[in-house]
């Protein structure tokens, strides 16, 4: 099961990484998320872990696997027979806005059941993180 969702964004890749990578600010600029708590210090980076409690879902540690300064990270949250990949990539076109990418993965053997179950759940919260990305990225 994949989600994906591209949005146009008017405001520097500067702008709208700062917002993305404030992992712990989500729950100020989408529904979709109500609480963030990091399990480090420091700048987001391949190892970075947070807690995420979304509404009607059990909260989940989410672990940083890839990380492209301004560009892209992914990170994933495992649990038995599940894995759940979320993945933000960021893109700058030829006027200086950003598109940006947001998608949400899962494998595993509870995969198809979970998508059949939660598919219309995730690809709202997936859009309302896209939108909520856009809004705040392109506040004065």
């Amino acid at each position: 099961m994949r989600f994906e969702v591209v949005r146009r964004i008017d405001a520097t890749p500067d702008v709208v990484w700062a917002a993305l990578v404030d992992v712990e600010r989500w729950p100020e600029w989408t529904d979709s998320v109500t609480s963030v708590r990091r399990l480090g210090t420091g700048p987001l980076q391949v190892g970075s872990e947070a807690r995420v409690k979304q509404p009607r879902l059990a909260a989940q540690v989410w672990r940083v696997t890839e990380l492209t300064e301004r560009r892209s990270f992914t990170w994933e949250a495992r649990g038995p027979g599940l894995t759940t990949i979320g993945g933000h990539v960021l893109a700058e076109d030829a006027n200086g806005a950003v598109t940006a990418t947001l998608s949400l993965e899962q494998r595993g053997p509870l995969a198809p059941v979970l998508g059949f179950v939660l598919g219309g759940m995730v690809r709202r919260y997936v859009t309302m993180e896209a939108d909520g990305l856009k809004r705040v990225s392109e506040r004065p």
